[in-house]
């Protein structure tokens, strides 16, 4: 039954929703996001999970540091494509694709025209996540900036209440 209510109530508050993350996993993946920012510059992870339909079930970040461990030096996310292979090796390996990515920004969560140019996954349907305020605090979901990739540097924006409905913050049921 309780089944069955979680989905009720998801399908009543974002029915339209495109990616999903459970609550204690968004949780702990902003707080090391703000921890590996020392509050001071911008941090950012892949997503990986797994597609249900057109519908993305976040399950791990990988942060980009892991991956290239100077991609933070600067106080902008700046990451060396030698980082792809150990993050496709991960895919293969734990049978998980990346279904978009996280990063923060000091003010507003809008997309910079660096973010623009220079998708993380240059492949159409890719997501891409801003966090305001290097994810000092928690946020509410029509906080963040969602950008959806259509390809040739174009994205589809989901910001304020539209960023509820396209991404889910909850419990999967």
């Amino acid at each position: 039954m309780i089944f069955s209510v979680r989905a009720l109530i998801r399908g009543l508050v974002a029915p339209d929703h495109q990616i999903s993350c459970s609550t204690g996993l968004w949780q702990a993946g902003l707080a090391e996001l703000n921890r590996r920012g020392a509050g001071q510059r911008e941090s950012g992870a892949f997503l990986l999970g797994q597609r249900n339909g057109e519908r993305r079930e976040i399950r791990r970040f990988v942060y980009y540091d892991d991956l290239d461990p100077h991609c933070l030096d600067v106080g902008i996310v700046v990451f060396d494509g030698a980082g792809y292979g150990p993050l496709w090796a991960l895919c293969r390996g734990t049978g998980l694709a990346v279904v978009g990515d996280v990063h923060t920004h000091p003010g507003e969560a809008r997309q910079s025209i660096t973010d623009r140019k220079n998708p993380m996954v240059a492949v159409p349907g890719h997501i891409a996540i801003i966090v305001p305020e290097l994810a000092r605090r928690p946020v509410r979901t029509h906080e963040l900036g969602v950008y959806e990739y259509m390809g040739e540097h174009r994205w589809r924006e989901y910001c304020g209440m539209k960023a509820g409905r396209f991404f889910y913050i909850g419990h999967w049921g």
